[in-house]
């Protein structure tokens, strides 16, 4: 499921999720045509070009998912999600919501819980609560 920085010569950018999470992984797996089909390559956080791109200590690495664009812009958590969310017609509308700035309050927070709670939604909440 690791594609390397170069597999594509004009990707719209690189989904990055952590590799280590079921629950992260499930969603890569699951979401991975869909994001190809609009040039998102996933890659997993714990890659290393990614790792000495993002330049981030371990401790914030994995903490959320991220989107980096070839121009070097990274978007994190909901708003990956959310710039994510504009490259289909079908949840654009969402996508333009969440610039809504209450709205957008609202998702991060919700992201930010995900985020924190996500090995639990497998049973294992062996995460450490940042």
């Amino acid at each position: 499921m690791a594609a390397e920085h170069h597999d594509l010569e004009q990707p719209a950018g690189w989904v990055l999720y952590d590799a280590d999470c079921h629950f992260c992984t499930t969603w890569a797996r699951r979401s991975k045509k869909l994001l190809e089909s609009r040039e998102l390559v996933l890659v997993p956080l714990q890659t290393p070009w990614v790792r000495a791109r993002l330049g981030l200590p371990e401790a914030q690495l994995l903490t959320e998912m991220r989107l980096l664009r070839p121009n070097g812009q990274v978007f994190r958590g909901a708003d990956a999600l959310l710039e994510i969310g504009r490259h289909f017609c079908w949840s654009w509308p969402l996508a333009q919501m969440g610039h809504i700035p209450g709205v957008h309050a609202l998702l991060v927070m919700i992201y930010r819980w995900v985020a924190r709670h996500r090995s639990c939604a497998v049973g294992a909440c062996e995460r450490k609560q940042p």
